[in-house]
């Protein structure tokens, strides 16, 4: 994509590129999607700082990608825990101090110190550490939604997504409300730090669960974001690829509503076919 005269987003950089279009070649500079390391910290206060992880990211919203992390790994239950998010002079580092009476399972951050930003669960040393539970009770929902609602959702948060309009390379979460309304997107280079942002930010704002909105994922489902997405509550997922046969079963057994492929004309219900609103009689065996 072509630069203009101003200056590039956050979390975009321009590179020039050679291009070839209608049999001509032309240098540009194109915008590529930054991808940079990030450490993350946690803090008692009145003890030293521990890391926790290094993650691949693209920079921009690092408080809420930390603290959607911290939540989903089950380090974080309220608001109310963190005293403070200090990131550090060179950007990369973001330090989360938490009030001193706080009791952390350091147990659940047991990695190996890396994710990349393709990976959520990357450095996971044992196989029980993969999941981790809700905080939230499981609420019975009787509200339903359309496919047409559902089908509309991927492009309102295309016309949101500032970076990938720039980059084409990057990922997207979306929460919407029933009505479809967007409240809230994020974007990263990696599907699950977009998820981690997105969550972040609703974590610091009180709004979990989210029991009674829907999340829209830009890529495919996998088992990471959809056990994210039961550990904040949510309970209808919409993805615009497909999911994985992990995300169906834990999708299933958190009781979501998995959607895949929603395009303009068409999508896949995996499972919930509850929270849908359609005639059961129209069903073609």
């Amino acid at each position: 994509m072509s630069s203009s005269s101003l200056s590039p987003p956050i979390g975009i950089r321009l590179h020039p590129v050679v291009r070839y279009r209608n049999e001509t070649w032309k240098t540009e500079d194109d915008s590529l999607a930054i991808e940079a390391p990030l450490e993350m910290r946690v803090q008692i206060e009145g003890r030293p700082a521990r890391p926790v992880s290094i993650t691949m990211r693209t920079p921009g919203q690092d408080r809420d990608l930390v603290l959607g992390y911290l939540f989903t790994e089950g380090i974080l239950r309220h608001p109310d825990e963190v005293v403070s998010v200090r990131p550090e002079e060179d950007a990369d580092r973001i330090t989360v101090v938490l009030h001193k009476d706080a009791r952390v399972d350091w147990s659940q951050l047991d990695r190996q110190g890396f994710a990349s930003s393709s990976c959520g669960v990357c450095g996971k040393t044992s196989l029980d550490r993969l999941h981790v539970a809700s905080p939230f009770t499981t609420e019975s929902s009787d509200w339903r939604v359309s496919a047409e609602l559902l089908r509309q959702l991927p492009n309102r948060l295309r016309d949101e997504q500032l970076l990938f309009a720039h980059s084409g390379g990057i990922h997207g979460a979306g929460l919407f409300d029933l009505t479809g309304r967007l409240l809230s997107q994020r974007e990263d280079v990696g599907r699950h730090n977009a998820l981690d942002k997105l969550l972040g930010s609703a974590f610091a704002q009180g709004w979990l669960p989210l029991s009674e909105h829907i999340l829209l994922l830009s890529g495919r489902a996998s088992f990471e974001l959809i056990q994210k997405a039961a550990v904040a509550g949510v309970r209808l997922v919409v993805a615009v690829g497909a999911p994985s046969s992990l995300a169906v079963t834990t999708a299933e057994a958190a009781g979501l509503t998995l959607v895949g492929f929603a395009a303009r004309h068409w999508l896949n219900v995996y499972c919930g076919t509850r929270r849908l609103r359609y005639d059961t009689s129209s069903l073609v065996h």
